[in-house]
């Protein structure tokens, strides 16, 4: 609430600064706030980056904001799947920003920019400029257009010449920064690897790391500005710990991994199946449940892949195993005339699995390994349809 009314506040006075052809003091400062991941939600494992403006010769503190977003807007969650999320540039009194990162427990960094007077005032004009209703909204990109991507683009843009990143460069691929991120919620990482393609595993490069805004502070740490004459200074004057991060040690380790549940389900069909044998029984029930969620996810994952504008999610090897026939597989096995089709089905599905299992390390996609007991669990659905049949039991 304090953010959605500082974005009113600022949406009223900016315009007024506008139309005043406002311009900062030799005092302002611009910097970089930095904060570190919390727990507390999905959206803020990840950090965050805004830009302040710091103007004392015109009590003037506030900090521009490129994450805001809504949640209450119609089909916010079918939009996010399909890529169209939209986020808004808003901005709030500096206090309120930092106070509100502080009962997230997260700490604040705050790199003040090297900039002189013309750059200073481009960067403002810029802002002010995004921040017209016309420009505020715009439509996000995880990895390449985020709270983090555009104060890189801003500065870059601004600058008299042209920035240069010194800081080592230690090659990852976008899952590897992401799962860092993640680490401490194994379903979120499971998701994430299930929703996101084979482009995911491709290197970023120094640049494109940027958009974790860790990442971020650390290339503006170390780099320069070479001027149009050769001139060479800092882009980073100082360096400022605003709020400390206050970590909680008693966080509790989750047990329910994907990778136990997918193992206990997997244990759990193999006892089902092992007394439908014995009994020389047909559960049809048990092969149309599986099959019929296994054909959602697989629903869901080729909507992700063909029909979102993520550019990360296509193609997706995981559909060599989750797919939407699936749903087509759960229908035959309902109907007790259709033996037959049944069998043909389990027969190419035990067929398919059994080479995906044999080759998985080859696939060229980090596949989690959740996915093995699960893949298994389908492999032996299928593998038991198909002896069914031969037995003429089905």
């Amino acid at each position: 609430m304090k953010q959605i009314f500082s974005l009113f506040l600022l949406l009223f006075l900016f315009p007024v600064w506008l139309q005043a052809q406002f311009r900062i003091s030799d005092q302002a400062q611009i910097s970089i706030l930095t904060s570190s991941p919390s727990d507390d939600e999905v959206f803020t494992i990840y950090g965050h980056t805004g830009i302040r403006l710091k103007d004392p010769a015109h009590d003037m503190d506030y900090v521009f904001n490129y994450g805001l977003f809504d949640f209450s807007k119609p089909n916010f969650i079918f939009r996010f799947a399909k890529g169209e999320t939209d986020y808004t540039l808003g901005g709030s009194n500096f206090l309120d920003y930092i106070i509100d990162y502080q009962l997230r427990g997260s700490s604040v960094t705050e790199q003040v920019l090297n900039l002189n007077p013309g750059e200073k005032q481009r960067i403002v004009e810029a802002l002010l400029i995004n921040m017209r209703p016309e420009n505020r909204t715009y439509r996000y990109n995880f990895f390449f257009d985020n709270c983090a991507t555009r104060p890189v683009a801003i500065v870059e843009t601004y600058v008299d010449g042209e920035v240069l990143y010194n800081h080592p460069y230690r090659p990852k691929t976008f899952r590897e920064m992401i799962h860092a991120c993640s680490r401490n919620k194994p379903w979120l990482t499971f998701g994430c690897d299930l929703a996101l393609g084979s482009p995911t595993d491709r290197l970023a490069t120094q640049h494109e790391e940027m958009f974790l805004p860790q990442y971020l502070q650390e290339a503006f740490d170390q780099a320069t500005i070479m001027e149009p004459d050769g001139t060479v200074r800092k882009l980073v004057a100082e360096t400022h710990l605003l709020a400390e991060e206050i970590s909680d040690e008693e966080t509790e380790t989750e047990w329910l991994t994907p990778l136990r549940c997918g193992w206990l389900l997997f244990l759990v069909i193999l006892g089902i199946t092992y007394r439908e044998w014995k009994k020389k029984a047909c559960y049809r029930w048990l092969d149309c449940l599986l099959f019929f969620i296994a054909g959602l996810a697989g629903t869901v994952i080729t909507f992700l892949c063909f029909i979102s504008e993520h550019p990360a999610t296509c193609p997706n090897w995981l559909l060599l195993w989750l797919h939407p026939f699936h749903l087509a597989g759960a229908i035959i096995f309902a109907v007790k005339k259709w033996k037959k089709a049944g069998y043909s089905y389990h027969f190419i599905n035990f067929a398919a699995l059994t080479l995906m299992l044999l080759g998985w390390y080859f696939i060229p996609q980090h596949l989690p390994a959740a996915c093995i007991p699960l893949v298994g669990t389908l492999w032996l659905r299928s593998a038991y349809g198909v002896y069914r049949y031969k037995s003429d039991f089905a």
